[in-house]
């Protein structure tokens, strides 16, 4: 039995990002030789539309561009995520970097610019608070190396 393995849904080509699109990282794919891919999306979790207007943390709390805040929909979508990780018994998460969702690291700072700065989104801390490993899209070509995947 492979071990799970919680995915940020639009890595695997799901068009759930916030303007509609996707984050599609075909490198994820290999890491099926060594785990069941569980995809999530906290954001169409908590009820959020696809697409929306972009959100970003701010005082830790969730803000859309236009001022609306947006927490509590993050956080249950945040919760949903936890649950399914747990259901499933995922040790380790790869998310979406810079989300005000899955962001592990590094979120927009919530001013809009596309300055970064550094901390997690809802969903990352959500899921590191409870000891699963979070790690950023980035990161994928690292697993691959340390699992010796190759094409």
């Amino acid at each position: 039995m492979k071990t799970k393995l919680i995915v940020s849904a639009c890595l695997l080509g799901e068009n759930c990002k916030y303007n509609g699109g996707n984050n599609y990282n075909s490198d994820i794919l290999k890491l099926k030789t060594f785990f069941e891919l569980i995809p999530v999306c906290p954001e169409a979790f908590g009820g959020l539309e696809i697409p929306r207007e972009p959100c970003e943390i701010r005082e830790r709390r969730v803000y859309s561009k236009s001022g609306e805040d947006f927490t509590s929909e993050f956080e249950r979508g945040a919760e949903h995520t936890l649950y399914i990780a747990k259901e499933c018994n995922a040790p380790v998460a790869i998310l979406k970097e810079n989300s005000p969702s899955c962001g592990c690291g590094k979120i927009y700072d919530g001013s809009f610019s596309g300055r970064l700065c550094d901390g997690n989104g809802i969903t990352a801390q959500l899921l590191l608070d409870n000891d699963i490993a979070v790690f950023g899209d980035s990161r994928v070509k690292k697993l691959i190396e340390l699992y010796g995947i190759y094409d």
